[in-house]
């Protein structure tokens, strides 16, 4: 679609693309509908018609709901997409055959932790992260809204850089994503949050070298199954019934 199309199919919403305030009140509209639907309930539609503007020119703008969604909380990076590239088995594995290959081995647990580190301090999103993870401790709104977030985005992505989507069921590759969450969120809530002293004080490296064993873990290695008898477990890498092996051989 031109700028053009764009701008006519927008004016008859009542604004035009060419307003100076357009992404703005675009952003601010999006903001409005993720606290009061949540990230599942806010569509880009009900997002236009709120802005008074055509859905296609959202589109223009910001390409998907992801992307929007990280412009309106005013996050510097689009998640999925970061991790997507960080998580790609050679960007990890210095012996990975193929580019973008998913798995898990020795040293991806690590690399997560440095990831997810870097990122959350940096300049750009240290104060906007640390913002998120307080509403949603106090907001049940900003609760659903993250919590959608995670799971739709990150969580989906954590699953297929690790080769979860290809084996097994779904059940599985979303409870293993969700373990990973666990000690990832808690991670940064005591270490950004409560600014916990060991924690905190703590460098990248320690917290790399100390939490990724437990990540490949989750991913991969023996776990219990919400569902499954005491004492049944469930091994990363164990044949499924669609007959394929999962990959990957977790420590611990």
């Amino acid at each position: 679609m031109t700028d053009q199309s764009a701008t006519r199919r927008g004016s008859r919403g009542g604004r035009r693309s060419g307003d100076s305030g357009t992404r703005e009140a675009i952003l601010d509209a999006a903001r409005a509908q993720f606290a009061q639907r949540g990230y599942h309930g806010a569509t880009i539609r009900a997002i236009a018609a709120a802005a008074e503007v055509d859905p296609a020119l959202v589109h223009h703008f910001y390409g998907t709901k992801e992307a929007l969604f990280a412009a309106a909380m005013r996050l510097p990076v689009v998640p999925s997409e970061v991790l997507t590239a960080a998580l790609a088995r050679d960007a990890w594995d210095t012996g990975a055959a193929g580019a973008g290959a998913a798995g898990v081995g020795p040293g991806f647990g690590e690399h997560m932790v440095r990831t997810a580190l870097g990122l959350w301090e940096s300049a750009e999103m240290r104060e906007t992260f640390i913002g998120l993870l307080r509403s949603a401790v106090t907001s049940e709104q900003a609760a659903v809204m993250l919590r959608e977030f995670i799971a739709d985005t990150i969580l989906s992505a954590v699953a297929r850089a690790a080769g979860l989507t290809e084996h097994g069921s779904s059940a599985e590759a979303e409870f293993r994503a969700a373990m990973v969450a666990t000690q990832m969120l808690g991670l940064a809530f005591t270490r950004l949050v409560l600014a916990l002293p060991p924690v905190a004080g703590a460098s990248v490296d320690d917290l790399a070298v100390t939490v990724g064993p437990t990540i490949e873990r989750y991913l991969t290695g023996e776990i219990q199954l919400p569902g499954r008898r005491s004492g049944e477990r469930a091994r990363g890498g164990e044949r499924s019934r669609g007959g394929g092996r999962a990959r990957g051989g977790g420590r611990g």
